[in-house]
This record gives C-alpha cells, structure tokens and sequence, in this order.
C-alpha cells in the first residue's frame, strides 16, 4: 500500500460566510424592521426557542460579540 501525504494548505476558512444560508430569515421572523438593529432582549429570547430561529439567534449573539481587528 502507498500512502500519499497531503498537502497542508494555509488557507483561511470563511466559516461565517458558510454559517448565514439565509440572510435576512432571523429578522424576518423576529419582525425586526430593515435598517434597524434587532434588540439584544429580543435575540435573548429567541436564542431559548428550539428550531432554526433559536439557532440563528444564538450565531447573531455569537457574532455580536466579536471584535472588528484590523489595523489601526
């Protein structure tokens, strides 16, 4: 048997972009008007509910706490 090694590429994963199948759905069914943000209570609320809308919550709290890092 040959067993061939792969190869290691760096390459940076866009996970977030694969995570949002359907963008705008979460506030769709939130009743969240356009242009406006969602209100963290309301996310709270939803992020306890089972199904989609409890999981596209709980990722908008995920990404809502992660910091922009870029040069200065």
């Amino acid at each position: 048997m040959v067993f061939l090694a792969r190869k290691k590429t760096k390459k940076k994963k866009k996970w977030i972009q694969g995570a949002i199948k359907k963008p705008g759905s979460l506030r769709k069914t939130l009743g969240a008007k356009k242009g406006e943000p969602i209100p963290k209570k309301k996310l709270q609320a939803a992020a306890k509910k089972g199904g989609k809308t409890g999981q596209r919550a709980r990722l908008a709290l995920t990404l809502g706490k992660m910091k922009k890092r870029g040069k200065k």
